[in-house]
């Protein structure tokens, strides 16, 4: 997937609510021509995200496609709807993508190559229908060899979805990388394979076999680098999506981890009813759960500050590090060196080694 020249869709969730479509923006290798949002064609992708390549942001893909002088290689659906579901209003520029000889990638739970129109239009004109989130069919159950590898092995968990644990995965990896640390970021969700080319969508995973999905992951990573950095899903306090949570924490077997949280959410989105515990009951609760199969300690926590302004978030990062006693950044905001500061300590790495 690295070098495409993509259109991404976003229709009507641009960009707050387009988390694959600012992902991919922000750290995927594709050029992105254009963005489709019906709401907010004619502005730019800069009038509203400034920290990432400026497109122009248009009605549809036949606009796209002209806007880019007809040089585009795939649509990326850059929408991740609750229940993962494909909306009908979304097929007129599918199906326009197709027929202009594009490819079509989705992070979906419906399968674009389940859907028969669809099918026979890519096979008509000749390409991919690319659907992220279908797991590999050779998946079995775990059997703990994630806790032998000779690499380190992190793992980002959160107060909530949507907290930025994949954001902090991939700035973790990238700071490590500053210091001489042989890191890889190790997909599980349908974003992070889009941007890494490389994964398994763990929720999409039969759930006895979730654990050993992870399990592989790690075993394949540890082969070529010192230090992983598994990106989490949900939340363990989440009422729906917290067996994926469990699933990610017991196969990736992690001897560290780091606590992601939105800074100023009370309740889990989405789910208002069920408040979210205080900070430090998080620590507790992932430890526990995480201590019968293999030992591991939250070690630094990434805070989300992105609604707060400058001196707000910094007070949200000291307010995180009393609750938690760890130490804690905003990875966009402030980078992500201080987080790995608190992985190298809880790893008892040595940092002038490291750095040397």
């Amino acid at each position: 997937m690295t070098d495409e020249r993509i259109v991404v869709l976003a229709h009507g969730k641009f960009p707050d609510r387009a988390k694959t479509a600012l992902g991919v923006m922000r750290y995927g290798d594709q050029t992105v021509e254009a963005v489709l949002d019906r709401d907010r064609a004619g502005d730019r992708v800069a009038d509203h995200v400034p920290d990432v390549a400026d497109a122009p942001i248009v009605d549809s893909f036949p606009d796209a496609l002209a806007a880019a002088d007809g040089d585009i290689d795939a649509l990326y659906i850059g929408i991740a709807p609750i229940g993962g579901g494909f909306e009908e209003s979304w097929r007129p520029d599918v199906r326009a993508a197709i027929e202009a000889g594009c490819d079509v990638v989705a992070g979906l739970h419906y399968f674009l190559n389940d859907d028969a129109e669809l099918t026979a239009l890519a096979e008509e004109h000749g390409v991919s229908l690319r659907d992220v989130r279908r797991p590999p069919e050779d998946i079995g159950v775990a059997t703990g060899d994630a806790g032998d590898v000779d690499a380190d092995v992190v793992c980002t968990v959160g107060t909530d979805c949507s907290v930025g644990k994949m954001t902090a995965s991939l700035e973790i990896v990238a700071a490590a990388r500053d210091r001489g640390i042989d890191a890889a970021f190790v997909p599980t969700g349908q974003t992070g394979i889009m941007i890494a080319g490389w994964g398994t969508p763990i929720d999409r995973v039969i759930s006895d076999f979730t654990a050993g999905a992870v399990e592989a992951l790690v075993v394949e990573a540890a082969a070529d680098h010192e230090l992983l950095v598994v990106e989490g899903q949900g939340s363990i306090t989440h009422p729906a999506y917290s067996a994926v949570t469990c699933g990610i924490l017991h196969g990736s077997m992690p001897d560290a981890l780091v606590l992601c949280h939105a800074a100023g959410r009370e309740a889990i989105h989405g789910y208002e009813s069920f408040p979210l515990p205080p900070l430090a009951e998080y620590v507790d609760l992932y430890e526990g759960l995480a201590r019968p199969v293999h030992e591991s300690s939250v070690v630094a926590g990434a805070v989300n500050t992105k609604d707060l302004d400058a001196p707000a978030a910094d007070e949200a990062i000291e307010s995180f590090t009393g609750e938690t006693g760890v130490p804690a950044a905003d990875p966009v905001r402030d980078g992500a060196d201080r987080i790995v500061g608190g992985l190298l300590d809880g790893l008892g790495r040595d940092l002038e080694e490291v750095d040397a």
